[in-house]
């Protein structure tokens, strides 16, 4: 059971779930970033560290990512790479994207792309609330219990 992280937008909320979870079910992780993400020592729990650049991370996520296997990122053009390739993703606000979804997921984000391109202001997302962590955490059990 491997689960892939796109670490440079990880909340460290999520991060700590994650590494908790790995102990508790022996699940590998694989934390994938351009920078340095303080991990515990474990030898379930990967740091593969890319060069710094657009969509490092990304490229290497999607070229080493197995169907079947789980990504926690919050980045919809790679969650749509990567459940072409049969992977499933889970964002750190617990939702879970699928080939039921990503095609709405992906027609939004193009969306607000062009609105921001075209010079209108969008507001962020918000910040995690406890909702979210509860829903993520949630959302990961279920995904884990579904492994065994």
């Amino acid at each position: 059971m491997i689960i892939w992280i796109d670490a440079d937008a990880c909340p460290k909320v999520c991060r700590d779930m994650l590494c908790r979870a790995s102990e508790r079910t022996r699940a590998e992780l694989r934390f994938v970033s351009n920078h340095a993400i303080p991990l515990p020592a474990s030898t379930l729990i990967k740091a593969i560290r890319v060069q710094a650049g657009f969509d490092r991370a990304d490229a290497r996520i999607a070229a080493d990512i197995q169907p079947g296997q789980l990504l926690i990122s919050q980045d919809i053009p790679l969650a749509a790479q990567v459940i072409a390739a049969g992977a499933v993703v889970l964002t750190p606000r617990g939702e879970l994207l699928n080939r039921d979804n990503i095609a709405d997921r992906l027609t939004l984000r193009n969306f607000q792309e062009e609105l921001r391109g075209s010079g209108v202001q969008l507001t962020g997302p918000a910040v995690l609330d406890n909702k979210d962590k509860q829903r993520f955490g949630n959302a990961l059990d279920c995904w884990l219990q579904q492994q065994k």
